[in-house]
């Protein structure tokens, strides 16, 4: 060990070791200094400021940057007391400078984009892809401005030899590009938003948007997992987007109800006198009944004659009206919008009734529970009108008709 110190020492005076260690203990005494008081007095001076804006400042670390350039300071001036290599010093002293000032346009750039996101215009024009571009470009020219120091050389000298390598370069920065114009067809033709609900089948994607960046869309699906899209892909794929039922303010509910064919008749005048006790029934029976009857009598048909020779009132007809006049009557069920309540073709699983129109709720529990109370009504009615469900016999209907009983 002694005479390792020896060889050292004959080698570097005693004296600029003394001047290396000062130095070295003054830049060390600038970032206790300078966190200490410097940052601290401004830290507490935005933290007594009404505002809470500003207080970004202090999350995202703006002015803790300033401690990593006290020592730079120090360094740089103080490398003058070697002369024989203050200049390399100098060098690798102003490229450190150069990457802290990039570091601190990021934490600028940073607290800037969390500033713009409180606002609820950050919704529609989400700005993080183009905070992510600027970032690119400030680390790429830092990046150009460090070698240069390092090197000693001008930033033309290299800016003009990568213009030789512009496809390499649009080779490596093609998701970028690509991402890029995604997300100004994306904002520009305001096609997604922060919060919106969007499907996208091929991704598996089906919630919330949560977040739209310069290279990705995040989406939390509704079982909590997250999906992320590259932004370049929603442009190049298809996708759905509900905000336009959102804006609406209603939600479409669209279900059939499959009714055994053979159940379906005409109604004879008690169970048409049965079914007026119905509040929302009664003025569309009187005023069916007078129809009726003023059609027939033209036509010289009397009321003995088979309801097939003119016209008469059906159980299927009947119980269309009622789902008519329930859903007006609903106050959850938007009477504005499309409103239909029709019979599809025939199929083997029996005449399907659809049931088209829209709930003023549009939140996903409220709506489901509103159609779930709507079916459960009109499927409970259906007998009270003669009519039966169809639906494909059961392991009970079998055991049933195995016993003799009735299916």
């Amino acid at each position: 060990m002694q005479y390792f110190l020896e060889k050292v020492f004959s080698f570097v005076p005693l004296n600029s070791i003394a001047l290396f260690a000062c130095l070295l203990f003054s830049s060390a005494l600038s970032v206790w200094i300078t966190k200490r008081f410097f940052v601290r007095s401004i830290h507490y001076a935005i933290q007594r400021t009404k505002t809470k804006i500003d207080d970004v400042l202090i999350t995202h670390k703006v002015f803790d940057t300033l401690t990593y350039l006290a020592p730079g300071v120090v360094l740089y001036y103080g490398s003058h007391i070697f002369p024989s290599i203050a200049g390399i010093i100098q060098r690798l002293i102003s490229a450190y400078c150069f990457s802290i000032l990039i570091l601190l346009i990021d934490r600028l750039l940073s607290s800037g984009l969390s500033i713009y996101e409180r606002y609820p215009i950050s919704r529609q024009r989400p700005i993080k892809g183009y905070i992510q571009i600027i970032k690119i470009f400030f680390y790429v020219m830092g990046a150009i401005l460090v070698i240069c120091v390092l090197i000693n050389q001008s930033p033309w000298a290299i800016l003009s030899g990568i213009g030789a390598l512009t496809a390499v370069l649009l080779l490596i920065f093609r998701d970028t590009i690509l991402s890029f114009v995604a997300s100004l067809q994306i904002i520009t033709n305001d096609l997604i938003h922060v919060g919106d609900w969007i499907e996208v089948p091929q991704y598996g994607a089906d919630g919330e948007v949560t977040e739209v960046a310069l290279y990705t869309v995040k989406v939390q699906n509704w079982d909590k997992t997250i999906t992320t899209i590259p932004t370049y892909k929603l442009i190049h794929d298809s996708f759905k987007n509900w905000r336009g039922m959102e804006e609406a303010g209603g939600r479409r509910i669209k279900r059939s109800i499959y009714l055994d064919q053979q159940s379906i008749r005409f109604l004879t005048d008690k169970e048409v006198e049965e079914l007026k006790k119905i509040r929302l029934l009664k003025g569309y029976l009187e005023e069916k009944e007078r129809e009726i009857r003023k059609y027939n009598e033209a036509r010289g048909i009397i009321k003995d004659d088979s309801p097939i020779n003119g016209r008469a009132l059906t159980n299927i007809g009947t119980f269309r009206a009622y789902c008519v006049a329930y859903l007006k009557d609903h106050p959850l069920i938007r009477n504005d919008m499309t409103f239909i309540v029709r019979q599809l073709p025939p199929s083997p699983e029996g005449l399907p009734l659809e049931i088209y129109v829209f709930s003023s709720d549009t939140e996903w529990a409220n709506y489901e529970a509103i159609q779930a109370d709507i079916f459960d009504h009109l499927l409970s009615s259906i007998s009270i009108f003669h009519l039966r469900l169809f639906q494909y016999p059961s392991g009970h209907d079998l055991m049933a008709l195995k016993k003799g009983g009735d299916l």
